[in-house]
């Protein structure tokens, strides 16, 4: 088992533990939108981070980024599984011609108002 399978094992066992002994179980107790504003945050921090040079606060920075998305991802009920299979399925596949694949839906989205933060 690699180091994401147990995090992702620890991470679900912990959701329903009590919040006094559990930083997971504290972030389930406050909810979705604490667990994504939380992923968000450090996800700001490893930009940050990157952008620093300081190569140790990235390293940090990055594992808090992976928890805080193994918690987020734990809480809707997605598996790591899928979302390593959705990696698979884009291998080989360029980035260019992925982002084009998708772009009639965001024209679509933008011609009705709505939108998806690319």
């Amino acid at each position: 088992m690699d180091t994401l399978s147990r995090l992702e094992t620890t991470v679900k066992l912990r959701l329903g533990a009590d919040a006094g002994s559990s930083y997971v179980a504290q972030l389930h107790a406050r909810g979705l939108p604490v667990m994504a504003r939380k992923l968000g945050e450090e996800a700001v921090e490893t930009v940050v981070a990157a952008l620093s040079g300081d190569r140790a606060e990235l390293v940090g920075e990055a594992a808090d980024v992976l928890f805080h998305l193994t918690v987020l991802l734990a809480e809707k009920g997605v598996p790591l599984a899928e979302v390593m299979a959705e990696l698979d399925r884009r291998e080989g596949t360029s980035g260019l011609d992925e982002k084009a694949a998708r772009q009639p839906e965001t024209q679509d989205k933008a011609a009705t108002g709505a939108h998806n933060g690319d």
